[in-house]
């Protein structure tokens, strides 16, 4: 597949596909996906340091009258934003009586309990204490050091991104039955894509993977790859995916079409459900660049292509959450095929 450099680029964004390939005449894949290269990558993904900080949802919901609310790790935590605007977090459990605190208001920054009045400001008391929590502008992050038990981090370990100002974002959040692994397992499987995806990709080759050997900023897979717009119009980008901490997967686009465009997949552990089954949070943040002078346009349609993004991240995760239950249980039965 031939990436075009932003030099030549034309006017759109689009390439039309010359000869399409049916979805049961392209290239296997089986061969190359070895399970032993993906759970070696894995491997090393989960021993990299998190300095214990979860992804607990989007920047942009917090703020209003009701905090941000989410069980990770077992552990109940709210987030709102104090009076001047900056984040708070800590336990959703009321220290009074041990009101669910994801149903109380907020009220000029400080939260008050719905049950009986007690109001939080984001200092310790009555022995509810803050938790250390991090706004990176797309997402907000909260450190729970006696779920993770690593040593911590000052901050959480925030991928590389493209400035702010010349980007727009949207984040997705969906929900499965699985443990992060499972999550971060998908990810680290990119020949699945056109065969488990074809609605989406089509034309994909992964060009490099990691080897044994392969550690740091080296560890990673270089895909080339089309995203289906409609009939044989295509954008075909190079994308390379790495494993910056043990809950994190990244894509960057390096080339082709929106070059520095990035989507960081952040898997969050949450705790049983009625079925003890494991559930993760899988929250995708897409933060979207290019050189294209219309691009600013885009940006101030943002409010309105947020959703779109949206629905396109949970048309995917709905295929790739089943991957990743499926895993899980063959995992937890003992089935999973070794190499």
């Amino acid at each position: 597949m031939r990436i075009t450099p932003p030099s030549k680029r034309g006017r759109l964004p689009l390439s039309l596909r010359r000869r399409p390939v049916r979805w049961d005449r392209q290239q296997p894949t089986w061969r190359e996906a070895r399970p032993a290269v993906i759970a070696e990558a894995l491997k090393r993904a989960q021993a990299r340091p998190s300095g214990n900080w979860y992804v607990v949802g989007a920047s942009r919901d917090i703020g209003g009258d009701r905090p941000l609310a989410r069980a990770v790790a077992g552990h109940e935590v709210v987030i709102w934003r104090d009076a001047d605007g900056r984040p708070v977090a800590g336990p959703g459990i009321c220290p009074h009586l041990g009101a669910p605190l994801r149903d109380s208001p907020v009220r000029c920054g400080t939260l008050v309990c719905h049950w009986h009045g007690l109001t939080l400001n984001g200092t310790p008391f009555a022995g509810w204490n803050p938790l250390p929590v991090h706004d990176d502008g797309v997402l907000v992050w909260v450190r729970l050091d006696e779920a993770s038990g690593e040593p911590p981090l000052d901050a959480p370990v925030v991928p590389r991104r493209p400035a702010p100002a010349g980007a727009t974002s949207a984040v997705y959040v969906g929900v499965g039955a699985c443990e992060p692994e499972d999550v971060l397992a998908n990810r680290l499987d990119p020949w699945h894509g056109a065969w488990y995806h074809p609605h989406s990709f089509v034309d994909l080759t992964v060009v490099g993977a990691p080897d044994r050997a392969a550690c740091g900023t080296d560890d990673c897979f270089t895909v080339d790859v089309s995203f289906k717009v409609a009939g044989r119009l295509v954008v075909p980008v190079r994308a390379v995916f790495t494993a910056p901490e043990p809950r994190t997967v990244v894509m960057h686009i390096t080339g082709g079409e929106g070059v520095g465009s990035v989507v960081e997949t952040h898997a969050t552990p949450l705790g049983p459900d009625e079925q003890g089954r494991p559930r993760t949070a899988v929250i995708e943040a897409v933060i979207a660049a290019s050189d294209r002078p219309g691009f600013a346009l885009a940006r101030k349609a943002a409010p309105l292509l947020r959703p779109l993004i949206r629905a396109a991240a949970g048309r995917l995760w709905r295929d790739d959450l089943a991957y990743a239950e499926r895993r899980w249980h063959l995992r937890s039965t003992g089935r999973l095929p070794a190499d």
